[in-house]
């Protein structure tokens, strides 16, 4: 295996670009990195909940999360960035746990028992395969459900390295996975998210 994956690529040209900054995470702006943050909010009940944050970056949902008083009960961010990794740890916040890993390499490190597995942004640079393979391997994972947003049409999907889904494709895949699946698209045009719940 290449020792810099392509999907990896550009969140690592990134951060050599901006260090840790905002730049680094490939989303467009604060503004739509938050509408993301709050779709998830509203079909997730977080409180007192374990949570894997899948792609964590600097750990911004579990920011966000708390600036909007939900307490989880406990969070671990896996991040495949080097710099990204530094500056979650760097928060100190009681209960974090932040892994550096690559979680389509190693799909075995999201089975940490989360009861929330959520995948915000970190789908976007990968192709079919990776996609779905990502998804399967997060909801095994889960142990009550799997959020996560995706690109559902070009019109977010402007730089070269970013990759969209249909809508109707992915959902068809999820229901073969869960019976319990919610969506949201009323928050960005192009950008789709998905909750699958167990039991």
């Amino acid at each position: 295996m290449s020792e810099r994956p392509a999907y990896l690529e550009p969140y690592r040209r990134a951060a050599e670009r901006h260090g840790a900054g905002f730049g680094s995470l490939l989303w467009a702006s604060p503004q739509t990195q938050g509408a993301r943050f709050e779709a998830i909010r509203r079909l997730v009940d977080f409180h007192g909940r374990s949570v894997l944050d899948v792609g964590c970056g600097r750990g911004d949902l579990l920011d966000y999360l708390i600036a909007r008083n939900v307490r989880v009960g406990s969070y671990v961010g896996i991040e495949g960035v080097a710099a990204l990794v530094g500056v979650a740890r760097a928060k100190g916040l009681a209960g974090c746990e932040i892994v550096e890993a690559d979680f389509l390499a190693e799909p075995e490190r999201m089975s940490v028992g989360a009861q929330v597995v959520v995948i915000s942004g970190s789908l976007n640079t990968l192709d079919s395969a990776g996609f779905y393979a990502t998804l399967r391997r997060a909801y095994e994972a889960a142990r009550e459900m799997l959020v996560f947003n995706f690109l559902c049409s070009s019109q977010l999907a402007g730089a070269d390295y970013l990759l969209w889904h249909r809508t109707d494709e992915v959902l068809a895949f999820a229901r073969t996975l869960s019976d319990r699946v919610r969506t949201a698209q009323d928050y960005l045009p192009g950008d789709c998210t998905v909750v699958m719940g167990k039991r």
